[in-house]
């Protein structure tokens, strides 16, 4: 079982990242998934979360309206697109079936 996130990077606020994860070694479709960050010092905060057929999701009040995350099947893909990114939004972003965890990538808003 794997997960791998790709994606991550630096931008100013305002600006927008898209999150990929790509499973292997499973039945992806067959899972539900989540994104889930930690900021500098902080602990783990769960972002988004989708259920196995992609046709329901739900956000932390903070990135309601902000952020969409969506899912390929076929393509063993979840994906969180990013916009109006914030400082605050600064965080190693993991993406989880709930029971595996991909290694993050980084996102940074500065300007």
């Amino acid at each position: 079982v794997q997960l791998v996130e790709s994606g991550g990077g630096s931008v100013q606020p305002g600006g927008s990242l898209r999150l990929s994860c790509v499973a292997s070694g499973f039945t992806f479709s067959a899972y539900a998934a989540a994104w889930v960050r930690q900021a500098p010092g902080k602990g783990l905060e769960w972002v988004s979360a989708i259920n196995n057929k992609g046709d329901l999701s739900t956000y932390t009040d903070s990135v309601k309206g902000r952020f969409t995350m969506s899912r390929d099947n076929a393509k063993n893909t979840v994906y969180l697109q990013m916009n109006n990114l914030r400082p605050e939004d600064t965080a190693v972003y993991y993406c989880t079936d709930f029971g595996d965890w991909g290694q993050g990538t980084q996102v940074t808003v500065s300007s």
